[in-house]
């Protein structure tokens, strides 16, 4: 699986965390559920991003390695 695959994995596990979080918090209201969202979920999206943009600058490298190895 190539850094852009993990990459497209990792956008979709967080669409679909987000759908499941939504329909959580349908039901859960109180301060806990306010506390872990800004705890654990607020700052995810920046997180994957970043991560990304790393899987993005590895891909890069190991196509040049690759490519300076063969």
């Amino acid at each position: 699986m190539s850094a852009k695959e993990s990459g497209a994995n990792l956008v979709q596990a967080l669409k679909e965390l987000n759908l499941k979080w939504n329909e959580a918090r349908s039901h859960w209201h109180d301060h806990k559920a306010q506390q872990f969202q800004r705890d654990y979920l607020e700052d995810l999206p920046d997180h994957v991003q970043r991560t990304m943009g790393v899987m993005q600058e590895i891909d890069v490298l190991l196509k040049r390695v690759r490519s300076e190895c063969e």
